[in-house]
């Protein structure tokens, strides 16, 4: 089931973004996010008209996706960013397709025209993940990420929602 986030849902939520945050460079953020933080971001999604949303299985989160507006700016009111992330025991069932569908759809729904996902150059099954569901490749920014005392690309993969 996938449904909005809720406050309630800051721990869970942390449980899988922040061993992502602290053990890899997957994403950038240097620190991970406190509940209070998290319950911030949720809110700051869905008061924008963005979602966040959560997956859950007999009660335990098992994933987490949500969308906002790729630049600041009223030219870019159309064009998207999202976050995906699923529990380590949810990978490869499925779930990261549906919880993507689910935030594209929303945003579909929400007047947008483009998504994107900005993934590390060295996340390979993430770009994978993203060529597989329509989304091509459209910039890479070398080193454009610093954590753990290297560098990294980010490469930008877009798909168009109205097609």
């Amino acid at each position: 089931m996938i449904r909005d986030a809720r406050p309630e849902d800051a721990a869970a939520i942390g449980a899988i973004w922040n061993p992502i945050v602290r053990d890899t460079a997957i994403t950038f953020w240097p620190t991970e996010r406190t509940d209070t933080e998290i319950r911030a971001y949720i809110a700051a999604k869905q008061d924008a008209g963005h979602g966040c949303f959560v997956s859950e299985d007999a009660g335990t989160i098992t994933g987490f996706a949500a969308y906002g507006q790729f630049r600041n700016g009223g030219g870019y009111a159309h064009t998207m960013e999202h976050t995906l992330y699923t529990a380590p025991d949810a990978r490869g069932t499925g779930l990261g397709a549906a919880l993507l569908r689910h935030v594209e759809s929303h945003a579909r729904d929400g007047g947008a025209r483009l998504m994107i996902g900005a993934v590390t150059g060295s996340n390979a099954s993430s770009i994978v993940f993203h060529l597989r569901h329509d989304y091509q490749e459209w910039g890479r920014i070398p080193a454009a990420g610093y954590k753990f005392g290297a560098w990294h690309d980010l490469v930008l993969l877009g798909k168009d929602l109205t097609g």
